[in-house]
């Protein structure tokens, strides 16, 4: 997807701008600003802790920003029908009897009143929605009984069957297994490609994202620097990002972001050292 259109050459889905965030008197976010593009699939990185959970509230309505302001699809305000959202954390009782199939039904009366009642149409839409996240064979298991992946592959079905413009998923992959991060990767560029979705991804890690980005928004201490990845994914930009020195390194194909003169290099995500794709302040 590397090489597509800037999101401000086409038409926008997103835009936030100048966007504040106090909660007390803590900064959480400042003067963040970018564009999501019709179609584009737009990684949102950052350490946990940046910022990246209220910037999503913030696009959802749910966190009135300090300054600034948040237009989707060229319209500001609380309505938010046009979006798609996959929480961060989900728990599922094993024993609840909600199946797979009844938790992505939920998700076309999002928006209206009262008890829906049992159609054709409907059956015909979640079968539709299932199958595209390739869910059929768990239709009928109870969302607490199935595997992470699983579970997500439901989420985003639920998500999707409204048919939103965008899609926002807040650390979908935070644990999952290497396998089940790849065939929720690529799951949701095929359809986001199919049915013309914008899609916008927080994660910690980027590196199983760079192959189907289009643009990253890449957040530090409450800012922002959006593009395409090897626009912001370099070592001036992030320096200015942190206001200290940092170095982008890239091993066996892989992303490394490490602060300070390559101090605490270490993949296993201590204190003061990083992750792939991930700064740990």
């Amino acid at each position: 997807m590397t090489g597509a259109p800037a999101a401000d050459e086409r038409e926008a889905v997103l835009e936030v701008q100048g966007v504040d965030v106090h909660l007390g008197n803590r900064q959480v976010l400042s003067d963040v600003s970018f564009t999501v593009g019709a179609n584009d699939f737009t990684g949102l990185i950052g350490a946990n802790g940046a910022g990246k959970t209220t910037l999503m509230r913030v696009i959802l309505g749910l966190q009135p920003p300090s300054s600034g302001r948040v237009r989707i699809s060229g319209r500001e305000g609380r309505h938010r029908s046009t979006i798609g959202y996959v929480p961060q954390k989900f728990v599922f009782d094993p024993d609840m009897p909600l199946r797979a199939r009844d938790l992505v039904a939920l998700g076309i009366d999002a928006q209206r009143w009262g008890i829906a009642l049992p159609s054709r149409s409907r059956r015909e839409r979640v079968e539709a929605m299932l199958a595209a996240v390739n869910g059929l064979q768990f239709a009928d298991t109870r969302i607490g009984r199935l595997s992470g992946g699983e579970q997500q592959r439901v989420l985003i079905a639920h998500a999707l069957i409204s048919e939103p413009t965008l899609l926002l998923l807040d650390e979908p992959l935070a644990n999952l297994d290497p396998a089940s991060t790849q065939e929720v990767v690529s799951l949701l560029a095929k359809i986001a490609a199919e049915q013309n979705i914008a899609v916008l991804i927080s994660a910690h890690e980027m590196n199983p994202l760079l192959p189907v980005l289009d643009r990253i928004i890449y957040v530090a201490a409450g800012r922002a620097a959006s593009g395409r990845t090897d626009e912001v994914v370099r070592a001036d930009v992030l320096s200015k990002l942190y206001g200290d020195h940092v170095d982008v390194l890239h091993v066996h194909g892989r992303v490394l972001v490490v602060t300070g003169a390559g101090e605490g290099l270490d993949l296993h995500g201590h204190e003061g050292a990083i992750t792939d794709g991930e700064v740990l302040r």
